[in-house]
């Protein structure tokens, strides 16, 4: 069984995939991919995947409002997915702020460069402390 952090790599790994089948117009089933990365079902994989995909706009919007003189969909599709899974978990989890930043960070120092890294950083402070729930 997997822990946490290991179980918010696989989520990074299928919104990856997604966003990959997505540009390629490629139709694509949630449970395969899934399957494809656990070994064992996972509540929190499944429940995670489909709340984000259910309030995708809502936060690459929100990311769009703090990422400075860039987009979403201008960063690579890693970098998307870790942000999006950590402004999911910031503003719509019970996961601790400290605990879903700093896991987005040591996904981005495992996937992206260092200037990236610092970027998302910058980018999930900024959300936690103007738009984040009280804790």
């Amino acid at each position: 069984m997997k822990n946490r952090s290991e179980l918010r790599e696989v989520i990074v790994k299928i919104l990856y995939q997604i966003e990959i089948l997505r540009e390629s117009k490629i139709s694509y089933d949630l449970e395969s991919l899934m399957k494809e990365q656990l070994e064992v079902e996972s509540s929190f994989v499944k429940e995670t995947l489909e709340a984000i995909l259910e309030k995708e706009e809502e936060i690459i919007a929100l990311d769009n409002k703090y990422l400075k003189e860039w987009t979403m969909d201008r960063l690579n599709k890693v970098d998307q997915a870790i942000l999006k899974l950590a402004t999911y978990e910031l503003m719509d989890t019970e996961t601790p702020s400290v605990v879903a930043i700093n896991e987005a960070i040591e996904l981005s120092k495992k996937y992206s460069e260092e200037a990236v890294t610092k970027m998302i950083n910058g980018v999930l402070d900024k959300i936690y402390h103007e738009e984040g729930k009280d804790e």
